[in-house]
């Protein structure tokens, strides 16, 4: 039981699946998906869709006519308290 002045410590969940494509399959997706936002980490380009992470390390910023924004960090896990 917790008392007054304790903190919870956080705890890790895990979050949605990744999902790895080639160019083609994932320009595809992205053309279905219709994302607002591609996110960019390193090499890979990734967004969510239906409870997944598309992602691909084969296209470009250029390849998309969506916003792309500069991620800080990738993982797989989503921190709460």
């Amino acid at each position: 039981m917790a008392t007054a002045g304790t903190t919870a410590a956080a705890s890790v969940t895990a979050s949605s699946y990744r999902v790895k494509f080639r160019r083609a399959e994932f320009l595809e997706l992205v053309n279905i998906a219709k994302p607002s936002i591609i996110y960019h980490r390193g090499r890979m380009h990734f967004f969510a869709y239906d409870g997944f992470v598309m992602y691909t390390f084969e296209c470009r910023d250029e390849d998309f006519g969506q916003k792309v924004l500069k991620a800080i960090e990738f993982s797989n896990y989503q921190w709460s308290e």
